[in-house]
């Protein structure tokens, strides 16, 4: 593990694309040749990590690939941006990354439209169902969440069925709208310790959502990581002490690994 002592000593060379108001990891890409684009979350951006899988897998195929890695993005982020409606369009091949499904405006609430992990309102359909909660106590989605399940278990089972079904109809429309050859990519994680968990990671996906929504992509690649490759925490992740507990939340280089090598088959076959 290599800890940061101050600001600055992972670069990770933020940029935008076109009118995007999302801040992408760099350095920017030239889109004039033959290339793979790959959206998702923190993950994907790589966060603490100086050569995340999108960088990995473009070693491996010695083709581009365009990191749309967005920290705290959910499917709302990239629908809502037609830059990179754009990038995916002019793509050969085009990744997405499943991203909770907690993370995406509904009929129970809405949350911010590029840091989808901040929350905004509750609708009148969540204030029937949960009146005794006060939701201008919130500011994040999660925080949320665990209050309305520790307040009802019974009734966050109607939230949670509208946020999976919400997730398989935006994911869906998503790769429809990409004119390219598409991947769905699943990459499990257990739950966060602390009173945070809420399920396996990412949040709420299960086998039958990622079947419905596999439907709509050419193909789909789920990673498991290895026990070997999960004991390794956060060997190899740069970041500054005060951002160990974050740390500690994502995959280290050892998953960023075996996500590329999972991946490079299927791409290399789909960029032909």
């Amino acid at each position: 593990m290599y800890e940061n002592p101050g600001e600055g000593s992972l670069d990770y060379c933020v940029c935008r694309y076109g009118h995007s108001r999302l801040l992408f990891r760099g350095p920017k890409r030239k889109l004039d040749v033959p290339y793979c684009a790959i959206v998702g979350g923190t993950e994907t951006y790589g966060k603490f990590i100086e050569t995340p899988y999108p960088a990995l897998l473009e070693q491996q195929t010695g083709l581009p690939v365009i990191n749309l890695g967005c920290v705290n993005a959910g499917i709302d982020a990239f629908m809502n941006d037609s830059a990179v409606a754009e990038i995916c369009a002019g793509a050969r091949v085009s990744v997405v990354q499943t991203l909770g499904a907690q993370n995406l405006s509904n009929r129970f609430f809405t949350v911010h439209p590029r840091r989808n992990d901040r929350f905004v309102r509750a609708s009148k359909t969540m204030k029937a169902v949960y009146p005794e909660v006060d939701f201008t106590e919130f500011h994040f989605v999660r925080h949320m969440l665990v209050t309305l399940r520790d307040t009802s278990p019974e009734r966050f089972a109607l939230v949670e069925y509208e946020l999976k079904t919400a997730w398989v109809a935006r994911i869906s429309a998503l790769a429809r709208g990409i004119p390219g050859k598409t991947v769905l990519l699943h990459v499990s994680a257990p739950p966060r310790e602390g009173e945070g968990d809420l399920g396996p990671e990412p949040l709420f996906i299960d086998e039958e959502m990622i079947a419905g929504a596999g439907a709509e992509f050419d193909r789909v690649v789920q990673v498991a990581p290895s026990d070997a490759a999960r004991a390794a925490g956060t060997d190899g992740m740069i970041f500054a002490p005060l951002d160990a507990p974050a740390a500690r939340e994502m995959a280290g280089p050892a998953i960023h690994r075996e996500v590329a090598a999972a991946l490079e088959p299927v791409v290399s076959a789909l960029m032909r």
